[in-house]
């Protein structure tokens, strides 16, 4: 019998892909692709931490200078280059790669100079803009979803 039952399930097993033990795009899902990733993505997450080491040192200048006002801003700055990375590769990775320059950037900046002096100005505006900026980066980088346009190009069912 050449239709046997176990013929068909062989020819439509063989044509699904392999199960890797997650759910169907987990990898994706997640932010990271399994797929290595192409230059200009690289490229892209290079430049972003590359930002991140500027914002980090430009917050680092403006917070104690006008310490309530200055920390906010450098906060907004640090939160707007973050979130932008993350619209600009709709990956979880570029929210994370201008956070990491801007953590080791700020982590540096705490390790201060031999004679005692560092950048940050009082205690208290230190803390609030480590941990803002932490926090604003985890906001970001855990975002479910970039936001899609509302307006739709293409008939739906199509």
């Amino acid at each position: 019998m050449s239709g046997g039952r176990g013929e068909g399930r062989d020819r439509a097993d063989s044509s699904r892909p392999a199960r890797t033990g997650g759910p169907p795009g987990a990898a994706e899902l997640a932010g990271f692709s399994a797929a290595r990733p192409r230059p200009s993505r690289i490229a892209a997450y290079a430049g972003l931490a590359l930002l991140g080491v500027l914002v980090s040192l430009a917050g680092s200048l403006v917070q104690p200078a006008w310490f309530p006002g200055g920390l906010l801003i450098a906060l907004a700055g640090a939160g707007g280059l973050f979130y932008g990375g993350r619209l600009l590769t709709g990956t979880q990775m570029g929210a994370l790669a201008p956070a990491i320059g801007w953590f080791v950037t700020v982590f540096l900046l705490l390790s201060g100079r031999p004679e005692g002096d560092y950048v940050f100005g009082d205690e208290l505006g230190l803390l609030l803009y480590m941990l803002g900026g932490t926090a604003v980066a985890v906001m970001c980088a855990t975002t479910s979803k970039v936001p899609q346009p509302a307006i739709r190009t293409t008939r739906s069912g199509t």
